[in-house]
């Protein structure tokens, strides 16, 4: 019997498995067989817990088709919850290892609960080879990409994974799952990548959806909404502070002058708890 936690961040949800305490094999699998919304637990993908030798606990995160994935914004914002709440630390600074390297969260705690949490999610990677993505560019602001019947102009940014920025006209009545799945594996993404299509309101507000490696269109994705961000400052479309709306809601992100870091905070949700065989 495993015991599990489902948590949410904005509707990006995820299976939370404490990996200190009990012995999980074939994670593959697993993250396959609990993200089935018919047959399993139903979510995004499978997040463990883990002992780490270099920071507080150590982040590991599985998409739904079984594959690993470096980060997830929502997800870790999610962690940080999950360790305070059930007793794991009593620290509100805490630092998370992952495949992205170290992130550091601030907890904002109610009633002995943690209610949002402040992420700092490091430095935008702009390189494309670091990204990555096949391109000659130094930065990566006009690439050029057709899907089906569509040219889009993408902005390529990583916070850890991958991720392609493009502007459209309204992006609640977008076919995100027509284009979304082409462009994903486009041979110019050597590792895949995650796509997001936003539009923009104003100066300080941006709309998003996403297309998420490996799981498809997710509710919210926490490193897109940060790789969103940078991408609409570099082209001078937004402030560095700006509001990224998701369908799963918002989150402030700050994408910070004096140390080049992106800021990231958001709500984090337990849902609900149970075992499986």
């Amino acid at each position: 019997m495993l015991k599990f936690t489902k948590m949410e961040g904005l509707g990006n949800d995820y299976v939370y498995m404490d990996a200190i305490n009990q012995n999980i094999e074939n994670i593959s699998e697993l993250a396959k067989k609990v993200s089935d919304r018919h047959f399993g637990i139903g979510s995004d993908g499978l997040i463990l817990i883990c002992k780490s030798e270099m920071s507080d606990f150590k982040m590991r995160m599985f998409n739904s088709d079984g594959s690993e994935a470096e980060m997830c914004g929502n997800g870790i914002r999610c962690v940080g919850k999950y360790v305070y709440d059930k007793g794991l630390t009593n620290k509100t600074n805490l630092s998370i290892e992952t495949l992205a390297g170290i992130k550091y969260l601030v907890l904002n705690v109610e009633n002995d609960k943690v209610k949002t949490v402040k992420v700092d999610m490091g430095e935008p990677i702009l390189e494309p080879k670091k990204i990555p993505v096949l391109s000659e560019e130094k930065i990566v602001q006009n690439l050029e990409l057709k899907a089906v019947d569509k040219n889009f102009k993408f902005t390529c940014v990583s916070m850890g994974n991958p991720h392609a920025i493009t502007i459209v006209d309204n992006v609640a009545e977008f076919d995100i799952e027509k284009y979304g799945k082409v462009l994903e594996v486009d041979k110019v993404f050597p590792q895949r990548t995650n796509v997001e299509f936003i539009e923009i309101i104003d100066d300080e507000h941006v709309k998003m959806r996403v297309w998420e490696r490996g799981a498809g269109e997710t509710l919210a994705c926490g490193t897109g909404a940060c790789a969103t961000a940078v991408a609409c400052a570099l082209n001078n479309l937004t402030q560095r502070n700006v509001k990224v709306e998701l369908l799963g809601g918002i989150l402030e992100i700050n994408w910070n002058e004096k140390d080049n870091h992106v800021y990231m905070t958001g709500p984090a949700v337990t849902v609900f708890e149970g075992y499986i065989e």
